[in-house]
């Protein structure tokens, strides 16, 4: 467990990119706050296994409803991860688990 950002300057439709060791290999991985909840899935679009943002943290389409892949438009979203239109079909985002605590953002490792 380690902390990501600080947590009271990810903001509303906001992201934060960071890494995070999995079996031993590192990987992509993001959080976004949405509705004022937060969450978080590895940076790996179920389409092409491509980062879904340009390195910018931006992972939102323009009406702040969808996270969004830069590459070929696969949309998910950002409560569940579930694909919700595009070449992602019957895909899913992996989420994390994170925690917020003392202002701070924890990444907990995969969820489930």
């Amino acid at each position: 467990m380690r902390v990501l950002a600080d947590a009271r300057r990810l903001g509303e439709g906001q992201g934060v990119r960071f890494r995070i060791v999995i079996g031993g290999v590192e990987r992509p991985a993001f959080a976004v706050r949405y509705r004022g909840a937060l969450y978080a899935y590895l940076n790996v679009c179920r389409h092409e296994s491509l980062e879904l943002d340009f390195g910018d943290a931006h992972f939102f389409d323009d009406a702040y409803d969808a996270l969004v892949c830069c590459h070929h438009g696969a949309r998910y979203r950002p409560e569940t991860g579930a694909c919700a239109g595009g070449p992602c079909a019957g895909g899913r985002l992996t989420p994390l688990r994170l925690e917020e605590r003392d202002g701070a953002l924890w990444c907990l490792g995969p969820s489930g």
